[in-house]
């Protein structure tokens, strides 16, 4: 492992020891090897002022919620020293005191929690402590012979402590082991199972002390071969799964209670690791740390070709595994799978949003390299499950389910929006992202690729026209996020006025082709993946001029007209699929693309109005934006319509023509 130590970075920072602090806190936060996700925290003891004006000696230790890779001074919660010392010396305290005795302690109530491990550095009694979760030394402790592998690395320089609980038992675990010792003897900590600590007066020193211990068990490995034992598959990459990947998700989501990601990672390690032949049975062992259970579960799932019946057993065994552990009143997680191994195809991912999905796939990719790391140097052997289970069950835990609030009401939906780089089409992206969703959006601007923004997930330049380009689109929403629940059907043109007397064959078959024949080739693309959708919901984006047609647009009427009898058909054919279709038909909707200056000046004379008057031309007298039609199209999508299909619903302020 190479330092990431830079001298003229680091000067901008000395005589700072709270930004030196953040300074080398992010060199590690920036190596994954080191740290996944929120893993690991720092410290740095200073002093500062109280209310009264006397000086203080604090620790400075990261705050929950906090990650070292984008950590700033404002992550650090100042804890007074002297208490977090005395609490070392208590004989038992609970966790959920201990947060609380922490939180009374600190100088800065604004700041966040402090760390559970705030006690164990402030017992360390250098100035800057760095504590990581390092693949290579946690590895090296997940096999059978782990303590003594770790003595060969480092001899008599390191304590090791065996593994117990982070929190207040693990600190106390410290404090009784070093009371007596020479802290200048010492390079490091070693916690078995979990991860290691070094500390110095100067924060390049400890921060290299980490980067030289870890090495250690770097090149310790290497030399016993474990880096030779990554399995690799070099056979060409298989098609796709979309359909199998998309019933994946939905069992998932279904044991989980609720809407999933899903992605399916298929690299050359991770089809390397799905294809060996004990993968099952070395996959099942645990964990890489214990924390990462909190995100990942405690094992992955083994799928074997069924996938409902994968997935139940495995819930099945999850509950099992929560009836053999529980002890007193604990809520059960959801049984619902966190990754899985897919032979011949890689490895699977889920999350309930994207952060989680991101957070599973780094534990996922580190978990395999280190099980098989640690099969090349005696065999993987990672915690028992009841040990694994007092972390995932843990009171802190159980206390964050019982504050925790509702999730946001589209959590882990998957949308996909035409026309969504302007208008309509972006502000159903704006409005469905806002509530949880994860949105797909395609449009024929090729900018849409490059700013994914304005509620997009995933932007994918598509001419809607071109059915092949739909069906790869749609492909890889599926590959990107696992699966659909909401189609808006939404691109369109409207074309300049003409009469029928006059209209013009090409004007009139791009709007067919736009308005009504793309909408059918992506319903058509789509409907096999709402099958497996989770409630899902089709909106088409009709428009006024189907109950109200006026002179001079003939070609956008009819377009628009045929695109709902598409709708109520589609209504009619996909109700025994549990896929709603409704139409919201929207009228002038002036923030949009179609409404050109030109259109709106050519509208209003036709009608002997102003602009002005045009543009609030109806019942309530009030003009409607892309944002309220949004916001009719979200409610349609959600669970307000849920018993509702077939319908066609105006957003025009009142039309006398349409009521």
């Amino acid at each position: 492992m190479i330092s990431r130590w830079n001298d003229s970075d680091a000067e901008k920072f000395a005589g700072d020891p709270l930004k030196m602090r953040v300074y080398t806190s992010q060199l590690i936060g920036q190596e994954e090897d080191l740290v996944l996700h929120g893993g690991g925290n720092t410290s740095v003891k200073g002093d500062v002022k109280d209310l009264f004006g006397e000086t203080v000696e604090v620790l400075f230790v990261k705050g929950s919620g906090w990650d070292l890779a984008s950590i700033e001074a404002e992550g650090f919660a100042p804890v007074r020293l002297d208490v977090l010392k005395k609490m070392a010396e208590l004989e038992s305290l609970s966790d959920s005191d201990m947060v609380k005795g922490q939180r009374a302690a600190m100088t800065d109530s604004s700041a966040p929690n402090p760390s559970v491990e705030a006690i164990l550095h402030a017992i360390i009694p250098s100035k800057f402590v760095d504590h990581t979760h390092a693949d290579a030394v946690v590895t090296v402790t997940n096999t059978l012979d782990g303590e003594n592998h770790i003595r060969k690395i480092y001899g008599d320089n390191i304590l090791i402590v065996p593994y117990v609980k982070a929190g207040f038992i693990l600190a106390k675990k410290v404090y009784e082991l070093t009371k007596d010792i020479d802290w200048n003897s010492l390079e490091g900590i070693v916690l078995l199972n979990h991860g290691i600590f070094t500390f110095d007066d100067d924060a390049r020193k400890s921060y290299e002390k980490m980067i030289e211990l870890v090495t250690k068990a770097e090149n310790y490995l290497e030399e016993h071969g474990a880096h030779k034992s990554i399995a690799v598959e070099e056979r060409m990459l298989p098609e796709f799964p979309h359909l199998d990947v998309a019933r994946l998700r939905k069992a998932v989501s279904y044991a989980a209670e609720t809407a999933m990601i899903t992605r399916v990672l298929r690299g050359k390690e991770e089809r390397g690791f799905a294809n060996l032949p004990n993968v099952s049975e070395i996959a099942a062992r645990g964990p890489l740390t214990p924390d990462h259970v909190f995100r990942a579960k405690h094992i992955p799932m083994i799928m074997t070709g069924n996938t409902e019946n994968d997935v139940n057993k495995f819930a099945e065994r999850y509950r099992e595994y929560f009836d053999r552990n529980a002890d007193g009143a604990l809520t059960c997680l959801d049984p619902a799978p966190r990754w899985a191994v897919w032979r011949g195809q890689g490895i699977a991912v889920m999350g309930k949003n994207l952060t989680d999905v991101n957070i599973v796939t780094g534990i996922a990719k580190h978990t395999i390299r280190a099980i098989q790391w640690g099969e090349a140097i005696g065999g993987w052997k990672a915690l028992e499950d009841s040990e694994i289970f007092e972390i995932e069950y843990w009171e802190l835990e159980q206390a964050k389910l019982k504050k925790g609030g509702a999730p946001p009401p589209f959590q882990g939906k998957i949308a996909l929006i035409t026309g969504a780089a302007s208008g309509i089409g972006k502000a159903c992206a704006e409005t469905l992202s806002a509530q949880g969703a994860v949105v797909a959006g395609l449009d024929i601007n090729p900018e849409i690729e490059n700013n994914i923004e304005n509620g997009l997930a995933l932007g994918i330049a598509c001419d809607v026209t071109d059915q092949k380009a739909v069906r790869k689109a749609v492909e890889r929403t599926i590959e990107e996020f696992g699966g659909l629940d909401i189609l808006v059907s939404n691109a369109g043109t409207f074309p300049s006025s003409m009469t029928i007397e006059e209209q013009d064959a090409g004007a009139w078959n791009k709007s067919i082709d736009l308005n009504l024949n793309s909408h059918r080739s992506l319903l058509q693309e789509c409907i096999p993946y709402l099958k497996y959708g989770i409630d899902p919901a089709v909106v088409i984006i009709g428009s006024k001029n189907v109950p109200a047609p006026g002179p001079g647009a003939s070609a956008y009427s009819v377009a628009k007209a045929g695109l709902t009898q598409l709708a109520r058909v589609a209504a009619l054919e996909l109700g025994q699929f549990g896929i709603r279709v409704n139409i919201v038909h929207p009228n002038m909707v002036f923030d949009t693309g179609i409404w050109t200056q030109e259109v709106l000046e050519t509208r209003a004379k036709h009608y002997g109005v102003t602009v002005e008057e045009y543009k609030t031309s109806n019942l309530l007298k009030t003009e409607v934006t892309s944002k309220n039609v949004a916001e009719l199209v979200v409610s349609m999508a959600g669970p307000a319509f849920a018993k509702t299909t077939g319908a066609q619903i105006p957003i025009d302020g009142g039309n006398e023509r349409v009521v």
